[in-house]
Order: structure tokens, then C-alpha cells, then sequence
């Protein structure tokens, strides 16, 4: 018998996928591992079709298109792979801290190119909020607000934006992403106490290091009153996925509406004459980070120096 239904739960090759017959722990089919593969086959968030085996036991069989995902390349290694962060997602919140870390708003940049070159809505959660003034906060994350991003300012210690969490994730399938340490558990845990995610615990990693594909958790929780929230790791890096630099300004709200008022439509907005993208910079229309971050992706800069970790 087939049944249809979501994955929520990856671990080393095993896949759980949620029917309406119950749930059932899955292998893929031999014939949809064959070849050398691209990128993650199979993702938490992907709609499959499953055969039911008599001991209880599936296969998946088919894995029906995507309408978005939020991927990454993955890193350290000397093939191009799509790493799956969350299939199919309605939306992404992205988690930064305050202060304790700083935030690391390369990073926060990059995921925003991501989710609009996915067109996956963004909601960017700046928690810690109780370890500095709001006034403080929003001088980092405000110009994020006025090129058009909602911003929480949030805080699992006191309290302050949960509930705005809350309602947000209220019947979606979505994933608070972000660096490591961010307290994106702690955020969760205030958000739904029964998920009773253990601060810290976020990834459960079978093992770590630089650049190895390593096998990981990965894991959809269902919420009261509906919807689906993924734990994913916290993230070190975040290298873009089958982005051409010469895209890139499109992924950028502040800078895509200009470009077609540049002098050359060949403009990479870093020296040319005629550079509406530069004319705007100089006149404080468009934030010098924001700006940077651009140049920083256009031209080839590195990532964030870091790799992954599985503490929160």
C-alpha cells in the first residue's frame, strides 16, 4: 500500500514520515540513490510517496518537487553539494543575538539572499534583547526594518517577543535559523515549553569537524493548534548555493530597484560611472554595511570563518 506524507525526522539514512496512517521510519528505494548525487535527495520537509512494508517498515518511493527550499553549499569538500537545510518551508526566521555573540550580520545578509532568491518570507529575530537597551538593539537590526524586513527584538530571559514567535509560527512550516549560540533552543523552548528542547541540544551531531558531511538530527516539530517548526543545527558558515554573482543585486531590496537607472546594464555598482547603486550610497540611502555585504558577495569574499557546531 502507498501513502503520501511529510518527512520530519533525517538520521544517518533513516527517514520518519508522518502519514495519515501514523508515522513510519523509511529507507529511500536503491533506484533514487543511483548516480553521483548532487545534493541531499531527501530532506526534512519534503512531500514523499512511501510503500508500506508488513513489518511496519517503509520505502520512500518518490520525492514530489519542491516549491522552495533553503540550502546551502556545503563546505570543505572538492565537489559542488546542495546541502537541504529545510524543504519546502513557508517561511524562515532568522535568528541573531544582540550581543553575546556579536551579531554576525554577513552572515544575516547572506541568508536574506538566500530567502529572497527563494522567495521564502524572513523574519529576522534579534534576541538577547535583555542584555542591552531597545534603543541599542535597534541601531543594529533597524536598517534591516527599513528596507522592508520584519524584525522581532526578543528575549526567552524576560519574555519580551515570544509571543510574537509564537503567533508567527502558528500553522506553518517553518525553521528558526542562525549562527551558533544565538539561543534559537531557548527561543523555542519559551515559545512552546512542551518541546521541551534541551538548551544546547539543538543538533544532536554523530560527529563534527570541518568540511566532513557529518550525520546529523534533523527534525520537524509539530505545534499545538498546528503547524511545524525544524531543528536544524547552528550554523558556522553559509556558503551561497548556484547564485551567479551577477544576480546578486537582485537580492538585495534596496538595491534592486535602482539598478535599472545605472549608466551600463553590465554595472557591477562598485566603479562605474553613472552608478545609480553608488550615487544612493553616497547620499545615505542605502546602509554602508548593507552595501559592503554586496561588494563582499559580488566580488568573492569569503564566508564566515567558521564551521559548524552543535552548540547552541
Amino acid at each position: 500500500m502507498d501513502l503520501t506524507g511529510l518527512v520530519i525526522r533525517s538520521q544517518a539514512g533513516y527517514l520518519t514520515v508522518r502519514t495519515e496512517k501514523g508515522d513510519i521510519i523509511c529507507r529511500m528505494r536503491g533506484r533514487l540513490r543511483r548516480g553521483r548525487a548532487e545534493g541531499d535527495r531527501v530532506a526534512v520537509g519534503d512531500r514523499v510517496r512511501v510503500s508500506w512494508n508488513a513489518d511496519g517498515s517503509g520505502n520512500i518511493e518518490e520525492v514530489f518537487p519542491r516549491e522552495r527550499v533553503l540550502s546551502r553549499a556545503l563546505s570543505g569538500v572538492n565537489y559542488e553539494y546542495e546541502q537541504i537545510i529545510l524543504a519546502n518551508p513557508d517561511q524562515v526566521l532568522l535568528v541573531f543575538s544582540i550581543q553575546n555573540p556579536e551579531p554576525r550580520l554577513r552572515m544575516l545578509d547572506r541568508f536574506l539572499v538566500i530567502a529572497e532568491r527563494e522567495h521564502i518570507p524572513a523574519i529576522i529575530v534579534a534576541n538577547k534583547l535583555d542584555l542591552t537597551s531597545q534603543a541599542q538593539a535597534e541601531e543594529v537590526f533597524g536598517v534591516y526594518q527599513r528596507i522592508g524586513y520584519e524584525v522581532i527584538y526578543a528575549s526567552a530571559r524576560t519574555g519580551e517577543g515570544v509571543a510574537d514567535i509564537r503567533e508567527r509560527l502558528q500553522g506553518k512550516l517553518s525553521t528558526l535559523a542562525g549562527p551558533s549560540g544565538v539561543g534559537k533552543s531557548s527561543l523555542l523552548n519559551a515559545v512552546h515549553p512542551g518541546l521541551e528542547l534541551a538548551v544546547g541540544q539543538v543538533s544532536q551531531g554523530l560527529g563534527k569537524g570541518k568540511g566532513r558531511h557529518t550525520t546529523q538530527v534533523r527534525q520537524l516539530f509539530e505545534l499545538p493548534g498546528g503547524g511545524w517548526v525544524a531543528d536544524v543545527p547552528g550554523m558556522r558558515t553559509l556558503a551561497l548555493w548556484d547564485i551567479e554573482p551577477e544576480e546578486l543585486d537582485a537580492y538585495f531590496r534596496e538595491i534592486a530597484p535602482l539598478v535599472a537607472n545605472c549608466q551600463f546594464s553590465d554595472c557591477t555598482h562598485s566603479h562605474e560611472p553613472g552608478c545609480a547603486v553608488q550615487k544612493a550610497v553616497h547620499a545615505g540611502e542605502i546602509d554602508q554595511d548593507r552595501y559592503e555585504s554586496y561588494l563582499r558577495l559580488r566580488f568573492g569574499g569569503p564566508p564566515e570563518i567558521e564551521e559548524d557546531d552543535d552548540e547552541e
